[in-house]
This record gives C-alpha cells, structure tokens and sequence, in this order.
C-alpha cells in the first residue's frame, strides 16, 4: 500500500523498492516496547548515557586528557559503540534492548574496532618516524600462519560487501570486521612489525597494517562509523 501511494504521489517512479523486515524490539521484561504509552528508551538518552560512559572509560585510562580531547574522543567512541550495537544484529530477529549492552565498551564492540584502527595508525606513524614508512607486499616470502590468515580474511572484503547488498543484513559486515581486528591482533602479537628480521619482512608486514586500516576505514564509515587517528 505505501508503495502504490508513493508512486500515485509521484514520489517513486520506476525505482524498485523492497519492504526490508526487521524483528521486534523487546524490553527488558521480554515484551515488545509500547511505543504508544511512551515506554521505549528515547535516542537522545542513550547517546547522552554511553557518553558519560566513554568518558569515564577515558579519563581513567588518560587522566592528563585535556578536556577537548576528551570530549572528542568519548563522542566518537560512544556513538560508535550504540550504532555498532544496533547494526551487528540480526536484523529478522526479535532482540531484546540492553541499554548496557549498547554502551559496552568491551567484546565485539565498534570501540574495539577503533581502538584497533588507532592502533594500527600509530605503528604505521613510528615507522615513519624510524624512516622506515614504506609498505611494499613482497610475493617472494613465505608467511607466518598469522600472516596468511590476515590476508586471506583482507581478501574477504568485495564478497561480504556483496552479500550486504544482496541480503540487505549489515550484521554481517559488522561481524566480518570484529574477525579481521581479532586476525590483526593475533597477527601482531605474533608477527614483529618495526623489529622485524629484515627489511622485506618489515615492508610486508607494513603493507598488511596499511591494507588492514584501509579496510577497517571502509568497512566503519559503510556502517556509519568513524574510524579515528587517535584515541
């Protein structure tokens, strides 16, 4: 009906449209909200609450933070965290809404995935520092598991993007991303980058941090998500 309306109005042409379905929203009580009562959480609130959180968590972790940065940074990480935890479910199911679980800064959280992006930005800015920025794969060296799986998983991207389009689900772009931070993590705590045993070894793995932030970049700002220099 919307759709016959919306071409009568002359708002819709010959575009196709899809009715994408989502599930039910429940409350804490396993019941769906009454937004008709009022009873639903309001946006504003809970931006306003993961806020507060995120500066909590910061100023704890960076206690000279001046106050800018710290507004900077918690804005940042608490938008991230409640658009992360909307769009990593499962957008057919009933879900219950956890105001906590919105907010969490911990797990496969959008936070984590800026902190990992961050993380990568500074290693790519000491090897700068040290003269040694240049990212170069070379083919001709034989990888470490780590190194392999980060790769095979960086080669992931153009289908899951697909399948996004193709089902309309952006969990699973939300998910494939949590997977490659947990790869990059393995990969570096496994695999030196700056102290690496040579030169070849430190420009391959150079270029799997360029390609790894590049992707996360790509794959947060599709979501909606800034993936920050700093944090």
């Amino acid at each position: 009906m919307i759709f016959r309306v919306a071409r009568r109005a002359g708002w819709l042409t010959d575009q196709d449209v899809v009715h994408v379905q989502f599930g039910t929203v429940l409350g804490s009580d396993g019941k769906p909200f009454k937004t008709r009562s009022g009873g639903t959480v309001k946006l504003a609130d809970l931006l306003d609450d993961a806020l507060r959180r995120a500066q909590e968590i910061v100023t704890a972790k960076e206690p000279d933070l001046d106050k800018a940065d710290l507004h900077e940074i918690a804005d940042t990480a608490s938008v991230g965290a409640v658009k992360y935890a909307e769009l990593s479910t499962v957008r057919t199911k009933d879900y219950a809404f956890d105001v906590d679980r919105m907010v969490s800064f911990t797990g496969a959280t959008g936070v984590y995935l800026q902190y990992m992006h961050t993380r990568i930005k500074s290693i790519q800015r000491k090897a700068a520092e040290a003269g040694n920025g240049e990212a170069r794969f070379q083919p001709s060296l034989s990888l470490e598991p780590q190194e392999r799986a980060l790769s095979l998983l960086l080669d992931e991207l153009d289908a899951t993007l697909d399948a996004v389009a193709e089902s309309l689900e952006p969990h699973r772009l939300a998910g494939y991303l949590y997977t490659l931070a947990r790869a990059f993590s393995e990969f570096y705590e496994a695999c030196p980058v700056l102290k690496a045993d040579s030169d070849e070894l430190r420009e391959n793995r150079l270029a799997l941090c360029q390609l790894t932030a590049r992707t996360l970049e790509q794959g947060l700002g599709l979501l909606g998500i800034t993936a920050p220099e700093r944090m």
